[in-house]
């Protein structure tokens, strides 16, 4: 039968419900309780390029025995207590908050580096051997407020000949222990025979003979290449010369 209004008598008991049940579905979603906004940490930023210092040792004639100039980086990776986990830290030597201080001996010469209000502390053992006319640094050691520490006494870093002040301006990783290693930068030292306080005359390291190379090589490489191309232009253009005669 139709109503009315020309619609279906059943039409009101059909639609009666949905429009309840909808009304009812938008007052609870209205009164749900609003899930929260995750948030995630914010990503570890590493210290960047380091500052180059320079440092130096006198000795007991308050006159310079030992000169550096360089920058320093440490990776350090230790036992957090707080996260249950290990951790590894970048931290950058500040040479405006470093004091230097050392000794200076026949056969061994000592860089001590102390920053954080003397609470971090970074040493350098040079020795040399008279034999070869040669230095180099033998061990290296870091304390820590953090009570962190790490020390080895045999390493063969930074070797350089007696009189002349060794120089790398290339970066390196000196691995002291397994918990520590030291990037250095644009490097140049002299822990013995320091004249005039001032550095002897340098001798680069092999990784800066290397990086030299390189472009040197590429450079004959493709003069080299330019000539293959230029003579083959030559002959080509004689040979089609040779192929006319003259009448």
């Amino acid at each position: 039968m139709i109503s009315a209004g020309g619609l279906p008598r059943g039409w009101m008991g059909v639609m009666l419900p949905l429009i309840l049940a909808a009304f009812l579905r938008q007052s609870f979603a209205a009164v749900a309780t609003p899930t929260p906004a995750q948030t995630t940490a914010a990503p570890h930023k590493e210290p960047g390029r380091p500052d180059r210092g320079k440092y130096n040792v006198t000795n007991s004639n308050n006159t310079v025995c030992l000169l550096a100039y360089l920058g320093l980086q440490l990776n350090i990776t230790y036992n957090s207590t707080s996260q249950n986990k290990a951790v590894q830290e970048v931290v950058n030597i500040k040479p405006n908050e470093t004091l230097a201080s050392g000794s200076c001996e026949a056969d061994r010469a000592v860089l001590e580096l102390k920053t954080d209000a003397n609470k971090t502390v970074l040493t350098f053992v040079f020795t040399q051997n008279t034999t070869s006319s040669m230095y180099h640094l033998s061990e290296a050691s870091l304390t820590t407020k953090g009570n962190f520490s790490a020390k080895n006494s045999s390493l063969d870093f930074l070797q350089g000949t007696l009189g002349y002040s060794y120089m790398c301006r290339m970066e390196q990783t000196l691995t002291v222990t397994q918990n520590l290693s030291i990037n250095t930068f644009q490097v140049q030292l002299q822990p013995f025979g320091v004249s005039g306080n001032a550095f002897g005359a340098a001798v680069e390291c092999q990784l800066d003979e290397d990086n030299m190379l390189i472009p040197i090589i590429v450079g004959a490489a493709l003069a080299g290449l330019v000539l293959i191309v230029l003579l083959a232009y030559l002959i080509g253009r004689k040979r089609s010369h040779a192929g006319y005669q003259t009448i």
